[in-house]
């Protein structure tokens, strides 16, 4: 069950990042093709390029996880490959700008940083990935902590939430998850925190069971502290 969101009791927002505060929707299907193709040429690979829908279903998910499910038959060294090729080509258009920024992603985050809640960052991605967009969307400086997953002490996103609960000595109710994926509430009901559901992220129809509560805008979290 999630908990409620009682605003008074917040101290901390955790921030996923991918349809959250930036869309990679709009550049995903092209990164992945430039991957692949550069791929194949250099290794002769067969390799198949999943599909758009494919792909969107996978955002939000440990990298290893994207991985393993998109290529199930190939060696784990394949799919790292592949996907240290997607990340950087991913960066590369980020910087370049592509990517959809969500409105008022800047103003909302330095006026919850006026506010004086801790910020941080708590997505499946790679720190390059979520560096390359905060710093890109001019928000970075606002961001207390980016800490990801390393595949040993943090293999869940819940490990992060558990993570920030320790370092910054809080309870559950003063974390505020904020995402749109199943992994972000999956996450808010193992470490028993709030969950604030952004509705207008990847989530697909009925993915979330339920929230603490919803936004349709990264600016309605200002509505709501």
């Amino acid at each position: 069950m999630i908990q409620p969101l009682v605003k008074n009791k917040i101290k901390l927002l955790a921030f996923d990042i991918d349809g959250t505060i930036f869309s990679s929707e709009e550049i995903i299907l092209d990164t992945y093709k430039e991957a692949f193709e550069e791929y194949k040429l250099e290794s002769g690979s067969s390799l198949v390029l999943p599909t758009h829908s494919e792909l969107m279903a996978q955002i939000g998910k440990p990298v290893k996880t994207i991985f393993l499910n998109l290529l199930p038959n190939s060696e784990e060294s394949e799919r790292d490959i592949l996907s240290q090729k997607v990340l950087d080509i991913l960066c590369r258009k980020i910087s370049r700008g592509e990517g959809h920024v969500y409105p008022e992603v800047e103003n909302t985050v330095r006026l919850l940083h006026e506010k004086k809640f801790i910020i941080t960052a708590a997505s499946n991605g790679r720190y390059r990935y979520i560096d390359t967009i905060l710093t890109q969307l001019n928000i970075k400086q606002y961001f207390d902590s980016i800490i990801v997953l390393d595949y040993q002490e943090r293999k869940v996103k819940a490990d992060l939430l558990k993570y920030y609960k320790t370092h910054y000595q809080l309870q559950e109710e003063e974390i505020l998850m904020i995402g749109d994926r199943y992994s972000d509430y999956e996450a808010a009901v193992r470490e028993n925190t709030p969950f604030l559901f952004c509705k207008y992220g990847h989530a697909e129809l009925g993915e979330i069971p339920e929230f603490s509560k919803e936004i349709s805008k990264p600016s309605e979290i200002l509505e709501i502290f």
